[in-house]
C-alpha cells in the first residue's frame, strides 16, 4: 500500500504493525515483511487448520497450534523457516474476522427460543435476551453483524419467500439502494451534448447496434463491421468519464465490484441513472464510448492493427439475442433501411467471428455449460425453469468481446489481466480417476488439451457431453483477477484481461482508467492506478466469488422453496456427483435443484434415476431425497 493512499484510520494501525514489525516502509511503500503473512484460517480439524494467504503466487500455510484463533479469523502469522515438510507458520495475533456479516433466525432449542445461525444452527454470538426474544416470532430472520457481535436488523420470517433475497444479500452486507450523496452525483450528469466533446471521434453516422437480452437495461457494448475495410468496432460504455477515482461514486462501485443478476430483477453496481440511463448505449440517442478499432487481415484473421480511443456513437437499432437468431434463420426480415444496413454487415461479421470460433478453439477449449433461468411469480416462488444453450448470435457477440479484451490486454504488462492457471496434475488425476469409474477409456495424451478433446469425444458418444464438461471445468483453476499476466489456459490465450463491461464489473472500470493513462502519456493518473493494483486485483477477484455465490444461493432457495410444495413426489434426475456424498440434479418440469441423496444403491455417476423428495430444509435451502428406481432418460 502507498503512503499517500493510506486514511487516518488505517494510519494508526499502520504505525502498530510497523512497530511490532510485521511491514517494512520502503520507497513510500508499506509491505508486509517477509517473515510474516496475513491471511485467513481455513477449516479448523483436529486442532489444526490451513493459513489462506492474502496475496498472489503465495502458499498456504499450515498452523497446528491454534490457541484461540477458529476458522474465518484474520490472521497475522510468521512463518517458520528450515522446518522439514509444507510451508507452516505459528499465529502471531488474531487481528479480526473474515465474515463481518451473517444471518440467523430464531429457532426453538431444548424448549425455549434461540437465535442460530443459518447455516449451521449453533448460537450467535449477538444474542437477543430473552426479554427480547420473546416479541419475535419462531422462525424470524435477522441480520448479524459478527465483528460488533449485535443484531442489525429484522429481514423478515423464513416462510416468507420473498426473504430469500434479503438473506443471500445480507450474508455480504449487500444491498441494492444508493445513499442519497451517491443518487445525487448521479444525477448530477447532463444529457450528452456532442458540442462539449470536441476532442472526441465522431462515429454517429456509423450505424452501430446492441445484442442483449431480453429483459436487460444495461448496454454495455455496441457494435459495427466495416467489411469493406474489414475492420470491427467494438463500442464500449464510457463508465470512467463519470465515474472519477475518488469520491462517493466510485468508492460505492468499488465496494459493490458486480452488478448481481438474480432471476426477476437485478442489483446493479452503478445507480440506476447511471446504470441504465446514461451510459447504456441506447438507441437513437448520442452516448460516450470507449472504441477499440481493430482492423483484421480476412485472410488469417489475425489483427493488422487497433487503436482505442475516446468516441460519440449513436446506435441505430437495440436487438436482443432471439431477433438476431431468428434474422439468420431466415425467420426475421428488415422493416426499415436502417436494420437492413445493420443485417447485411452482421451477416458477413457472423462469417468472420465464426472463422475466429474456429480458429480459438484450435488452442483453447470448448465447454457445453448449460445455463438454467428461473421465471418467478409475483411472491418469487419458482414457477418454470429452462436451459439456456449458446446460439449463433451470442457467439458472434462473445468472440467480438474476445477480440476487444485480448486487444486490450495487450497495452500493458502491469495491471488487471484476467488469469486462468493450467489445472494441476493432482486435480487431472481425480478428474481421470471419477471419469474411469463410469467405463470411459483415458488415453494421457502428449498435452492436456489433447487429452480433455478425446474425453471429450468419447462424452458426446455416451451422451453425456455437458455432464463431463461440468466435471472438466471443476477441475481446473478458477479464473481471476491478477496485476501481472499469466495467459488464460480455458481459451488459449497468452494475454486476456476484461475491457467491454465497465457498467456491471469495477475491474474493466479499472482497465479503461489505466489505458486512458497510457494513451495520454498521463503518468500520475496511471501511476495512481498502478499503486495499489495487487491489492485492487484480490479485491476484485473477491468481489466475483462473492457476486456468484449471491446468484446461486438465491436460486438453490427458490428451489428449496418449490421441493417443499412437492414432498413424497416423484421426478426424473442425473447424478452429479457420488463422492463424498451422493447428489442427484433435477431434469424433469424442474430443471437442476440439487437433490442430497440419503438412500442409494448400485447407483453409477451420471446415471439417469427416479428420486422422491423426502425433506427440505429451508434455513440451508438443502433438499433430500431418496432414489426409488431407474430412468430410461432424462
Amino acid at each position: 500500500m502507498s503512503e499517500q493512499d493510506t486514511s487516518e484510520d488505517e494510519l494508526s494501525l499502520v504505525k502498530e504493525w510497523l512497530a511490532k514489525k510485521y511491514l517494512t516502509f520502503k520507497n513510500n511503500t508499506y509491505k508486509f515483511n517477509s517473515k510474516y503473512r496475513a491471511g485467513v484460517l481455513g477449516l479448523v480439524q483436529k486442532g489444526t487448520a490451513y493459513l489462506h494467504v492474502i496475496g498472489d503466487n503465495v502458499k498456504d500455510l499450515y498452523i497446528d497450534e491454534l490457541g484461540s484463533a477458529t476458522e474465518g479469523d484474520l490472521i497475522i502469522a510468521k512463518r517458520i523457516l528450515g522446518k522439514r515438510g509444507g510451508a507452516s507458520a505459528k499465529i502471531t495475533e488474531v487481528v479480526g474476522r473474515q465474515e463481518s456479516y451473517g444471518v440467523a433466525y430464531i429457532i426453538e432449542k431444548y424448549g425455549h427460543k434461540s437465535l442460530v445461525d443459518i447455516k449451521t444452527d449453533h448460537p450467535v454470538g449477538a444474542e437477543l435476551t430473552p426479554e427480547e426474544l420473546e416479541n419475535y416470532q419462531l422462525g424470524d430472520v435477522f441480520k448479524i453483524d459478527h465483528q460488533e457481535h449485535r443484531v442489525m436488523e429484522k429481514l423478515g420470517h423464513m416462510d416468507d419467500p420473498k426473504v430469500d433475497e434479503k438473506i443471500v444479500l445480507a450474508q455480504y452486507n449487500k444491498h441494492d439502494e444508493f445513499d442519497e450523496e451517491v443518487l445525487k452525483i448521479a444525477r448530477s450528469f447532463p444529457p450528452v451534448d456532442a458540442r462539449k466533446y470536441p476532442k472526441r471521434k465522431d462515429l454517429r453516422e456509423l450505424p452501430f447496434c446492441t445484442i442483449d437480452p431480453v429483459t436487460a437495461k444495461d448496454f454495455d457494448d455496441a457494435i459495427y463491421w466495416d467489411d469493406a475495410n474489414s475492420t470491427l468496432y467494438v463500442a464500449i460504455a464510457d463508465v470512467s468519464e463519470y465515474v472519477k477515482p475518488f469520491g462517493a461514486l466510485d468508492n460505492e462501485a468499488m465496494y459493490r465490484g458486480f452488478s448481481i443478476y438474480l432471476p426477476h430483477r437485478s442489483i446493479p453496481m452503478l445507480p440506476r441513472q447511471l446504470s441504465e440511463t446514461l451510459c447504456s448505449l441506447q438507441p437513437h440517442i448520442d452516448r460516450l464510448a470507449y472504441v477499440f478499432e481493430i482492423k483484421l487481415d480476412k485472410e488469417t484473421l489475425e489483427v493488422v492493427n487497433s487503436d482505442v480511443y475516446e468516441a460519440i456513437i449513436h446506435s441505430d437499432r437495440r436487438f436482443n439475442y432471439e431477433e438476431i437468431d431468428n434474422f439468420f434463420d431466415g425467420k426475421l426480415k428488415a422493416k426499415t433501411q436502417e436494420e437492413e444496413t445493420i443485417f447485411a454487415a452482421l451477416t458477413k461479421l457472423r462469417t468472420i467471428t465464426d472463422r475466429l470460433k474456429e480458429k480459438r478453439l484450435k488452442i483453447g477449449f470448448d465447454f457445453h455449460s448449460v445455463e438454467i433461468s428461473m421465471e418467478l411469480d409475483e411472491e418469487t416462488n419458482l414457477l418454470s425453469t429452462k436451459e439456456s444453450e449458446e446460439t449463433p448470435s451470442h457467439a458472434l457477440i462473445e468472440d467480438c468481446m474476445l477480440l476487444a479484451n485480448k486487444e486490450a490486454a495487450k497495452m500493458y504488462e502491469r495491471g488487471i489481466f484476467r488469469i486462468h492457471e493450467p489445472p494441476s496434475q493432482t486435480k487431472l488425476q481425480t478428474l481421470y480417476q471419477e471419469l474411469s469409474a463410469i467405463g470411459m477409456n483415458i488415453e494421457i495424451k502428449s498435452t492436456v488439451k489433447e487429452t480433455i478433446e478425446t474425453i471429450q469425444k468419447q462424452a458426446r458418444e455416451m451422451g453425456i457431453e455437458a455432464d463431463v464438461d461440468t466435471l472438466i471445468i471443476r477441475s481446473q483453476m478458477q479464473a481471476r483477477y491478477a496485476p501481472l499476466n499469466s495467459g488464460h489456459f480455458g481459451l488459449g490465450f497468452e494475454e486476456y484481461t476484461h475491457f467491454t463491461s465497465p457498467i456491471r464489473r469495477y475491474s474493466d472500470l479499472i482497465v479503461h482508467r489505466l489505458i486512458k493513462a497510457i494513451k495520454k502519456g498521463d503518468t500520475k493518473e496511471g501511476s495512481y492506478v498502478l499503486r495499489n493494483i495487487e491489492t485492487l486485483a484480490m479485491m476484485v477477484s473477491e468481489k466475483e466469488r462473492e457476486a456468484s455465490t449471491v446468484e446461486v444461493e438465491y436460486k438453490a432457495r427458490k428451489y428449496a422453496r418449490w421441493a417443499k410444495n412437492n414432498l413424497g413426489r416423484e421426478f426424473k434426475a442425473r447424478v452429479v456427483a457420488t463422492d463424498p456424498e451422493f447428489k442427484a440434479d433435477l431434469h424433469d418440469e424442474i430443471i437442476g435443484a440439487r437433490i442430497n441423496i440419503t438412500t442409494a444403491s448400485d447407483i453409477v455417476l451420471f446415471e439417469n434415476v427416479i428420486v422422491r423428495i423426502d425433506k427440505v430444509d429451508i434455513a440451508r435451502a438443502r433438499i433430500y431425497g431418496a432414489v426409488v428406481g431407474k430412468a430410461s432418460d432424462v
